[in-house]
């Protein structure tokens, strides 16, 4: 009787080394799978009661840095943030809107989560560069012409508006040309480029027409700027001006490339 031949042999060889090794292959495949998916499941689980179910990462206490006129009172209770409440659940940017909205003298404001229980509020004000008079009391104005406060004493060195312009002539020209607002504003403008040492030494700014502001110092200097365009030439002018005149009471930079001074 004949033996198998030798494409039988080949077939009975590839039927027992094919499949096998594979199907042992497949089971520690699947329960390392089914494993590692259990864990990250768990890890999840306990991650997500750990940030919102524990009492571990809860809101404790709440920091106020960088008040200059409020006080930190005056922000944590404007800032209402939810004390007890989940740190990561905390709506930083809804307490920043609250802030700006119910404090408008706060220029910017940075909430940040402080890690496990705290809640940090960084706060800038807005600093007056002109008081604008509002029967007794002033109408504080920063340098983008944003009126957020009103206050019953002037601060000292920042100086005051006086708007006193002519119904006849120019000066009436200039106000129906511009308006009130915008004169105000330029105002603003010629306070916001105003040198450091000259700001502090403003007592008001004078506002005839467009073209026409001129400034009052202590001891009785006075100050022509013209109109509010190229205020920082100005600025430099007036400081050079004041460096090479020290005894003048009278400036005028309203032209900044023919400055003048008068009197001793």
């Amino acid at each position: 009787m004949a033996g198998p031949t030798t494409a039988e042999r080949g077939k009975r060889q590839q039927e027992s080394s094919g499949p096998p090794p594979a199907r042992r292959f497949r089971r520690p495949r699947l329960r390392t799978i089914v494993i590692l998916a259990v864990l990250l499941a768990l890890l999840g689980a306990g991650s997500v009661w750990a940030l919102y179910g524990s009492t571990w990462l809860r809101v404790e206490h709440v920091s106020v840095s960088g008040t200059q006129v409020l006080t930190p009172a005056e922000v944590r209770d404007a800032a209402a943030v939810p004390v007890g409440a989940p740190m990561i659940s905390v709506d930083t940017d809804g307490i920043e809107a609250r802030l700006r909205r119910k404090l408008p003298r706060i220029d910017t404001v940075d909430v940040v989560r402080s890690w496990p229980h705290g809640i940090g509020l960084k706060v800038t004000e807005r600093t007056p560069v002109l008081l604008v008079r509002n029967g007794r009391n002033f109408i504080e104005v920063d340098s983008e012409g944003v009126r957020f406060a009103t206050v019953s004493q002037a601060p000292k060195g920042v100086p005051v508006l006086e708007l006193s312009v002519s119904r006849t002539g120019s000066a009436a020209a200039s106000l129906r040309r511009f308006g009130t607002d915008r004169l105000v504003r330029e105002a603003v403008g010629v306070a916001g480029d105003l040198p450091a040492a000259v700001a502090r030494d403003t007592r008001t700014v004078q506002v005839r027409s467009y073209d026409d502001i001129s400034l009052e110092l202590g001891g009785g200097r006075t100050v022509a700027w013209g109109s509010g365009e190229s205020g920082r030439v100005k600025a430099r002018t007036l400081t050079a001006l004041m460096k090479a005149a020290p005894g003048a009471r009278h400036f005028d930079v309203s032209v900044p490339t023919a400055p003048a001074s008068s009197g001793s």
